[in-house]
């Protein structure tokens, strides 16, 4: 199992909540640090509307601008509906789109202005747009682990649209979100247990907002009921801005990986280039 690890940084989700924008050139910079780590995947900016995430308007513009020679890490970029997908699509350095589909109501309506049904038929269209383009797509079960509003929620609950996600649309990477940072490790531990066996087609991620003090029991439960696939974010910046939770944070990866490392988990990354990266990120975040 050890063998399928995939670390996911997420620079997007660290950068997107900040209001001081960021500049281009920093953003590049910061950037070409982490594609030279190692990381499976880099999520690394979004196609959505600059009004909604003005961090990520120039998104397009970073792309064109990173340097991709003899990089192994594949890109990821967030869209929230047909038209971003259209945008994504055309840029040839990414390999994923990434959209966030909630099973909390009222998040989904507060994250994409659209109720569970109309952003399923979001996904699907999205879905179609993805695989025209020869991109993969991975769908963020955001709130899976409990929300703030009262909504329905739940292994059940998250096997619904999983199932249906998986047998309708052919998606293969699902990442289980605890979006305002409140989930219990039994309940981690529960969702996972749950959803993996179902499902052994599908990829299952853990994108886990936690505190700097809360992260190992999060982690460890995901680990021991089979996912091997970690969301993260150096020094665990950021937060999702549409769910007022800036100062939960991300999973601080370089923890994760020295605590990976420790238990004599390899994780192939430059360990050296790592560090590097985190002493840059207190240079890019206010």
């Amino acid at each position: 199992m050890t063998n399928s690890l995939k670390l996911i940084e997420c620079p997007r989700d660290a950068m997107q909540g900040i209001h001081t924008f960021i500049p281009t050139d920093v953003k590049v910079r910061y950037l070409n640090g982490l594609l030279r780590v190692g990381f499976d995947t880099i999520d690394i900016g979004s196609f959505v509307s600059p009004k909604a995430i003005p961090q990520m308007a120039d998104t397009a513009e970073v792309l064109s601008r990173i340097d991709m020679d003899g990089i192994r890490s594949r890109l990821l970029v967030i869209v929230a509906n047909e038209r971003g997908a259209e945008e994504a699509v055309k840029q040839e350095r990414v390999t994923y789109l990434g959209y966030p589909f909630s099973i909390s109501e009222t998040f989904q309506q507060r994250n994409t202005n659209t109720s569970i049904e109309g952003s399923w038929g979001r996904i699907a269209r999205i879905a179609e747009i993805a695989q025209a383009g020869g991109k993969g797509l991975v769908v963020y079960i955001s709130m899976a682990f409990g929300n703030p509003y009262g909504d329905p929620w739940g292994p059940q609950v998250a096997l619904q649209w999983t199932e249906r996600l998986v047998k309708e649309l052919g998606v293969r990477v699902i990442a289980l979100s605890d979006t305002v940072g409140v989930a219990s490790p039994g309940d981690i531990h529960s969702m996972f247990s749950t959803l993996i066996p179902a499902l052994p087609e599908v990829e299952f991620g853990a994108h886990l907002h936690a505190r700097l003090d809360n992260w190992k029991p999060k982690v460890d439960a995901a680990w021991e009921a089979g996912c091997r696939r970690f969301d993260g974010a150096l020094k665990g910046y950021g937060g999702c801005p549409m769910a007022d939770d800036d100062l939960v944070g991300n999973l601080a990866m370089e923890l994760f990986v020295a605590d990976l490392e420790e238990r004599g988990v390899r994780t192939d990354l430059d360990l050296d280039r790592l560090g590097r990266s985190v002493q840059e990120a207190a240079t890019v975040f206010p």
